[in-house]
């Protein structure tokens, strides 16, 4: 077992597979009882919170809510006994992917979320929006930031989709330059 996140290394042909990022479905309004369960059982786990505003009956509060509810992300080498020890969460309901089989997501799309977190960049959660061009930001807070071009109503956005849990954020990229990748 590593000692990081607990998890037991699996032989493949070329040696020991790396961990990968997979997405979870949770239970309604359940993902960061998961995260905390998550973060006991040292699983490798990314929940991405966003600050909203809403009001309440004494008034307006800001809450943390999930970027993208009913999911969360684990980090883990994919094998049988780490797929029942994440789904013995309380609050997990399955892997996303086919035949309850995890889908890997590439390493470089939850990197690009964090960093779109972590330097509070504005972004649309949108549904589906998978057209155009893949681009690659240059320059700025978010230098190297990935995604599919897109245009509406005149404006220019990169939109990042994570396609197992069928979501993509949308970025306006007004100010900054990009570049086919």
């Amino acid at each position: 077992m590593t000692e990081e996140t607990g998890n037991v290394p699996t032989l493949s042909e070329g040696g020991i597979d790396p961990p990968r990022w997979y997405a979870v479905r949770t239970r309604s309004r359940h993902e960061k009882v998961v995260a905390k369960q998550f973060e006991g059982l040292e699983i490798e786990h990314f929940l991405p919170l966003v600050i909203q505003m809403h009001k309440w009956a004494n008034g307006m509060r800001q809450v943390e809510l999930p970027l993208f509810p009913g999911y969360a992300f684990v980090h883990l080498v994919y094998s049988p006994d780490q797929r029942i020890r994440v789904l013995r969460t309380h609050g997990v309901v399955d892997f996303v992917g086919t035949l309850g089989r995890g889908t890997p997501i590439p390493d470089k799309q939850i990197e690009d979320v964090k960093m779109l977190l972590s330097n509070k960049v504005p972004f649309k959660n949108s549904a589906t929006l998978r057209v155009g061009q893949k681009v690659r930001v240059r320059g700025g807070s978010i230098d190297g930031v990935e995604g599919v071009l897109v245009a509406r109503r005149g404006q220019r956005r990169l939109v990042i989709f994570i396609e197992p849990i069928q979501r993509s954020l949308s970025i306006d990229l007004e100010g900054y330059d990009v570049e086919a990748v």
